[in-house]
């Protein structure tokens, strides 16, 4: 890290990088000014004290001169080592205006309902126990302490970590934070029983029975969830499908989880939207109004089904999980499977995949096999 003379005119004369820059003050020692790439300047101290290390901003570079920030930098390692009341810092490093601006940076980055759902969770898991703190003064040890107090909603805790981090990132970019300080990291996830559920082949048939003894009754809605079965969609993919979307053989998904992306429709998943009415600029329309039709909707004559068909307590989601795992068996290559499910990494694609133990022996017996060949001197 560099170490140098600060002046007025030296500090006017650094230029922005890349990433965030410091340089240390050779006159005091602990002080030093950031330089951000947006080109921003702010002054801060730095030192250990009872065994662990102090960052505050001083102010900024366009606010206060290089002397005055030194001599506020000073007065500020003398009451941190006398262990005495913090000056007042700038509100703008207050935990939750921190998370305010990590929000707004994020909103053309996270789609309308994860920056709602994520607003949820900063909303009661997080603010509840940092709001009103400076983001510089959150420890690992406080976050420790956060999370496990969050045992007894595993779930909320797991979810709420990710944006936790996001703001904390947020609070190095600008500079609030030393580099590499989030306090998140290496942090371990509760461990979570795997909620994924694959259907069987006869839960399958019976399903399938119960969807042609209501499409009379509810023929959009097994209509959907055929659809589910044949192409591995999202159910928002599909309630959202407009008749534009599909063309040569295909759906062209203007959004999705992981942005616009192509599924390819097989002959009878073709046959399904065949039979669907073309009354609408939607191939779900809503009852009311000129939208599609709604989860809510979908799922209440889902819950119906499934009781009926005995499936306990398997979700529209898990078709999805389910159609994957039959690409495998029927020998589709998992990077393939990745495609078709619009994952952006195979890795995503591996915790869809289940395999039953009929699959398993079968491999196991065509290995062995096959090494008993190698090991008998035969060939394969």
């Amino acid at each position: 890290m560099a170490t140098e003379t600060l002046t007025d005119a030296r500090i006017r004369a650094l230029t922005p990088r890349r990433f965030a820059r410091d340089i240390r003050d050779a006159k005091l020692k602990g002080f030093g000014v950031r330089v951000l790439p947006s080109g921003r300047k702010r002054y801060f101290v730095h030192c250990q004290h009872e065994s662990q290390r102090v960052w505050r901003i001083v102010g900024g570079a366009d606010e206060i001169g290089a002397g005055e920030a030194r001599s506020r930098a000073a007065a500020m390692l003398a009451e941190i080592r006398q262990d005495g009341p913090m000056p007042v810092v700038p509100e703008d490093t207050v935990f939750e205006a921190v998370a305010e601006a990590a929000f707004r940076r994020h909103e053309r980055l996270w789609k309308p309902r994860t920056l709602k759902v994520n607003r949820g969770y900063l909303r009661c898991q997080i603010l509840p126990r940092f709001a009103g703190r400076q983001v510089a003064e959150i420890t690992r040890q406080d976050v420790v302490r956060w999370f496990a107090s969050l045992a007894a909603t595993p779930v909320a805790a797991d979810r709420s970590m990710p944006v936790l981090s996001v703001i904390m990132r947020e609070a190095e970019r600008m500079g609030l934070r030393e580099e590499g300080s989030n306090p998140c990291h290496g942090i371990r996830r509760y461990r979570r029983k795997g909620r994924e559920r694959f259907l069987s082949d006869a839960e399958i048939r019976a399903l399938a029975r119960c969807l042609d003894a209501r499409e009379d009754e509810h023929p959009l809605a097994v209509a959907v969830v055929r659809l589910l079965l044949l192409t591995g969609c999202r159910k928002s993919e599909i309630l959202t499908l407009r008749w534009a979307d599909r063309r040569e053989g295909a759906l062209f998904l203007r959004d999705s989880k992981t942005g616009p992306r192509t599924v390819w429709l097989s002959r009878v998943a073709q046959d399904v939207l065949d039979g669907i009415d073309r009354n609408s600029v939607w191939v779900f329309p809503s009852r009311k109004g000129d939208g599609s039709r709604s989860t809510a909707w979908l799922d209440h004559v889902w819950r119906s089904m499934r009781t009926e068909a005995n499936l306990g307590d398997v979700r529209l989601h898990d078709l999805r999980h389910n159609y994957a795992s039959h690409a495998v068996m029927n020998g589709v290559p998992v990077p393939v499977v990745s495609r078709l499910l619009g994952h952006t990494s195979v890795r995503m694609t591996l915790r869809y995949i289940h395999m039953d133990d009929r699959e398993v022996r079968a491999a196991a017996e065509r290995i062995g096999e096959a090494m008993a060949k190698l090991m008998a001197g035969t060939s394969v």
